[in-house]
């Protein structure tokens, strides 16, 4: 017994040294090599380059050095003779062999990464689309921009090479010289490369020119009014591009049939954000233009487009509630717009309720469309109380317009709070104002 006891304990000693063996090994702090360690982020390198000054930096890291401003060595402070840079695959493969060596301690082996497009290869494949345009050969170039679009998406250091290379005005040149022949032929191509300029914004003027043309903006146009949700995203995206600083490219849209169709359509059927900015930036050009007809705006209110805006608004965020906000007040300034807004049950309450709540911008045109509604509106109730002031003081606007006074705002916004402010306090006495927040209960119309 005394002898089965001993070699017990001997066991349980030898086993107690062995886990306190375990202990220290697992407690070690693994120690990265320092040749293995970007100089700038001190981190291990995932895409190791050299610079001509010899040195090894992390591509990221250095890139951003050099965007920066910078244009000597972070090191060894010499001039860059070039700004390009070099993969060291001998220092990857290294850094490689040292992750799998170190997989014990949580190490995941660094990924070989892609070789980032060069200018030069980007010059060659828009020189190759070119030739392919003149040629005629719609095969061909669409195989071109598909590669170029392909290389885009691999990396944003990628898309900036392109889009810096000029790639926008070579695109839209192919996109015009496509879109004078037969649609049905062309179509593939056309899509790809409607599809890759909405990777190559901003566009400059030589670009915009290309896509202004009349057979440009008629094939933009069909496919904003396909049904195809690729076609419709990719479309009003190099549309706002276009015509956001083109006053003479909006009443082109203007005079295209079927296009004020088609922007209603992508803000009643919404498919994501971008394209519900773009076009409610679009509508917005539209409805402020000074070519713009009173028959156009009272199309748009025939077709249900303030209902939609004002259900809207109810919930959406500051950019969209901008915008809805500039088209309604664009909008009142014909009677037909005014009625449509104030005969809906949220007119009121929403324009109330986005005085303040929203942005300088939001309030400037909350406040011109109550102006517009309150001045310009002549029908009175039975107790001979002006309408639309009723309705703006049972959405309690008035304290919102005091309120909005003591804040401060532009000249111009608080003339027109103040004329308001004026012809509401003459029947304020005679309503019992409601707080806006009772508004929180409504519920958006489908």
């Amino acid at each position: 017994m005394m002898i089965s006891s001993w070699r017990r304990r001997r066991a349980a000693r030898r086993a107690g040294k062995q886990q306190d063996k375990n202990n220290d090994g697992n407690n070690m702090e693994l120690t990265i090599p320092s040749h293995f360690r970007c100089p700038i982020s001190l981190d291990l390198m995932k895409d190791p380059v050299s610079l001509s000054t010899g040195v090894t930096y992390d591509r990221e890291s250095i890139e951003r050095w050099i965007e920066g401003g910078n244009f000597r060595c972070p090191t060894t402070n010499q001039v860059l003779e070039s700004l390009e840079s070099v993969p060291n695959r001998t220092i990857l493969r290294m850094i490689q062999d040292w992750c799998v060596e170190n997989r014990s301690y949580g190490i995941e082996r660094i990924p070989t990464p892609r070789i980032p497009v060069s200018s030069t290869e980007v010059s060659e494949i828009l020189s190759k689309v070119t030739v392919a345009c003149q040629e005629g050969d719609q095969v061909r170039c669409r195989d071109l921009v598909a590669k170029l679009k392909r290389l885009a998406k691999e990396s944003e250091r990628n898309r900036k090479c392109i889009t810096t290379n000029g790639s926008a005005s070579v695109l839209a040149g192919a996109f015009e010289a496509f879109s004078t022949g037969a649609l049905d032929k062309n179509v593939a191509v056309l899509e790809e490369i409607l599809s890759t300029l909405t990777m190559v914004f901003p566009f400059h003027d030589d670009a915009k020119a290309f896509l202004g043309t009349s057979s440009s903006m008629h094939c933009i146009i069909w496919f904003l009014s396909s049904g195809d949700l690729s076609r419709r995203t990719n479309a009003v995206l190099v549309l706002k591009e276009l015509v956001s600083s083109n006053q003479r490219k909006v009443n082109e849209v203007l005079e295209i049939e079927g296009a004020i169709e088609a922007l209603f359509k992508m803000i009643k059927e919404p498919i994501c954000p971008s394209t519900s900015k773009a076009s409610l930036t679009i509508i917005y050009k539209l409805v402020t233009s000074p070519c713009t007809s009173e028959n156009i705006l009272s199309k748009l209110v025939h077709m249900g487009l303030v209902l939609l805006l004002l259900e809207t608004l109810v919930e959406s965020e500051r950019s969209i509630c901008e915008k809805a906000l500039g088209i309604l007040d664009g909008i009142c300034t014909i009677e037909e717009g005014r009625e449509a807004v104030s005969n809906n049950a949220l007119g009121m309450p929403v324009l109330a309720r986005k005085l303040l709540r929203v942005s300088n911008l939001a309030t400037e045109f909350s406040v011109s469309i109550l102006w517009k509604l309150c001045k310009m509106e002549k029908s009175e109730d039975c107790g001979g109380v002006n309408l639309v002031v009723n309705q703006a003081l049972q959405a309690g606007a008035f304290q919102k317009l005091l309120l909005l006074l003591q804040v401060g705002c532009e000249d111009r916004t608080k003339e027109k709070a103040t004329e308001v402010l004026k012809l509401l306090n003459l029947y304020r006495d005679r309503m019992e104002c409601i707080d806006s927040s009772d508004f929180r209960d409504l519920k958006r119309t489908f």
